[in-house]
Formats: C-alpha cells, sequence, structure tokens
C-alpha cells in the first residue's frame, strides 16, 4: 500500500430489532454478506462488512439488535452487540425514522451513556415518512445523547449513505488496510452460506418458522471444475416445524434451495450443487452444546 496517509477503523452499528442494519452493511459493501427479512432478530453473530476506497478501509461490525434476552440464544446476542462498543473507533446508533422512540431505543441509549468513543446517530428508511415528519422524529432523539453528528439516510434507496461514509472516513486515525482490497467480509465462506440458506428459510416460511430455526454446513467441497457440493442441515425445535420446511412432497425445500442455491452462486462465482436436510433438536436454543455446535460460541463476545 502506497498511501502514507491511509485511514482504517473499526465502526459498530447498533440498533434495535428490523432498523436496517444489514440492508446498511450491504449496500456500503455492495454485495450481501448480512441476511435481510422483515423478521426481528435476523443477525445472529457480528458480521464484519469491509469498505475499502484507495484512501480508506472501513471495517463495520453489524451487532445483533439489542432486546430483551427470552432464552440463553437471546442472552448471547445481547452481550455480543455490547461487548463490541467498547473496541471500535465510532458507532452508528441506528433508529427507524417510521417508528416513534420506544423503550428499546433507550434501553441502547442508556448503555450508550457508558461508551467514550464518537456516537452517531444515523435515522434510517427515511424513504417510508414525509420530508415534515422528519424534524418530529429528530427532536425525539436531540438531546438524549452528544451526538457526534446526525444522519437521516435511507439505506435501501442510498440517500445520504455516501455523506455518511465521507464523514466516518474523515475522523478515523491513520492506521493500516486490515483487508485485502477486493475482500468485503472476514467471515468464512461457510458461515455466509449458511446465513444464506438460513435467509431463504425465514423468508418463504413467514409466520411458521420462527427465530428456532439454524443451519450447519456439513460439507463444502469442489465436485469439479465445474461445481462446488454443498451439503447443509437446516436445525428445527419441533416435528411440525419440520414437516413445514420440507414441505408437500418436498416442494418447500426444494424452493429454499433453489432461491439459495442463486445466492450462493453469486458469492462464490461457481456452480453450486446444493443438498438440504432438516433435523429436529428440541429446545437447541437452551442448550449451551447445541450453541456452540452452532456457531454460536462465547469467544465471539
Amino acid at each position: 500500500m502506497d498511501n502514507p496517509n491511509f485511514k482504517s477503523g473499526f465502526v459498530a452499528i447498533i440498533g434495535r430489532p428490523n432498523v436496517g442494519k444489514s440492508t446498511f452493511l450491504n449496500r456500503v459493501v455492495g454485495q450481501k454478506v448480512a441476511i435481510m427479512s422483515d423478521k426481528a432478530q435476523t443477525t445472529r453473530n457480528k458480521i464484519q462488512g469491509i469498505y475499502t476506497t484507495d484512501e480508506a478501509q472501513i471495517v463495520f461490525i453489524d451487532t445483533p439488535g439489542v432486546h430483551k434476552p427470552q432464552n440463553r440464544l437471546g442472552d448471547f446476542m445481547v452481550k455480543s452487540a455490547l461487548s463490541s462498543l467498547n473496541e471500535v473507533d465510532a458507532v452508528l446508533f441506528m433508529v427507524n425514522a417510521d417508528e416513534k422512540r420506544g423503550a428499546g431505543d433507550n434501553f441502547i441509549i442508556d448503555r450508550l451513556k457508558e461508551v467514550k468513543k464518537p456516537i452517531y446517530l444515523v435515522i434510517n428508511k427515511i424513504d417510508q415518512i414525509h420530508p415534515d415528519d422528519l424534524l418530529v422524529v429528530m427532536d425525539q432523539y436531540k438531546n438524549a445523547l452528544d451526538w457526534k453528528e446526525v444522519y437521516p439516510i435511507s439505506a435501501l434507496e442510498g440517500n445520504n449513505v455516501d455523506e455518511l461514509l465521507d464523514n466516518l472516513v474523515g475522523n478515523l486515525p491513520q492506521g493500516p488496510q486490515y483487508y485485502p482490497e477486493d475482500q468485503i467480509t472476514d467471515h468464512p465462506e461457510r458461515f455466509v452460506v449458511a446465513e444464506l440458506i438460513r435467509e431463504k428459510v425465514l423468508q418463504l416460511t413467514r409466520q411458521e418458522i420462527p427465530h428456532s430455526v439454524a443451519v450447519v454446513i456439513e460439507k463444502m467441497a469442489r465436485q469439479d471444475e465445474e461445481k462446488i457440493h454443498i451439503q447443509a442441515t437446516i436445525v428445527v425445535d419441533r416435528p411440525t416445524q419440520k414437516g413445514i420446511l420440507i414441505g408437500k412432497g418436498g416442494s418447500m425445500l426444494k424452493k429454499i434451495g433453489t432461491l439459495a442455491r442463486k445466492d450462493i452462486e453469486h458469492l462464490l462465482g461457481d456452480k453450486v450443487y446444493l443438498e438440504l436436510w432438516v433435523k429436529v433438536v428440541p429446545g437447541w436454543r437452551d442448550k449451551a452444546s447445541a450453541l456452540q455446535s452452532y456457531g454460536y460460541r462465547k469467544d465471539d463476545y
């Protein structure tokens, strides 16, 4: 790297479930690294998206939505979210423009009071409200914290996203390029592949399959010059959920596989042969051993 003035740093994105953190991350890096769904709690691990230009590199950490935990998995997610805030150069607190400030936002604001780093207020989804209503939203948060800056954005449409990135870069310290310029996430491909399959499960099953679903990649190997063979197991809580996921004559599982395969091929740049199975593990979200084997490890927070 030739630029002696190169800047780099880490930026955490925090906010209530479903405010658009993953949409923002995917827009910034220009490819899908975080799964998107209109169900709350889609993101479970801290996903790093990497934004690189000739002048700077920002490593984004997308934290799971902070909420009141209901089980061990929920507990893991909240600890994971809060632990990242003291290890970064800046924090983006993202809120939803079309929702009033609520108890969940106040819970996060209270936690942010202990953070000594610059905190940006990012008001997302401005494409969903009338411009006149924006001032009302800004007023709700104006005095809640000493914000470094306030940015109304639309992660979906891209409004003000570049301006926010420019400001973040302007305030970063000089530092090394941590990752190669063409790398957009630090997660192994197996992790992203599992997440893409889980995204399709959430999208296609809607209310029937809540968050009691995990995806385990059993095998991922090159079959020949042209094709990668992937075998994955979808883990659910109850036999009824297994039935829903398989569908009549295997129709639902086939649909999940077809959509996931398209995204995986785009990610890997290769043809993919994808095999899916469904397995029932009752109460896996409250079993420490199950959480470990499905990728939710204490080392991650």
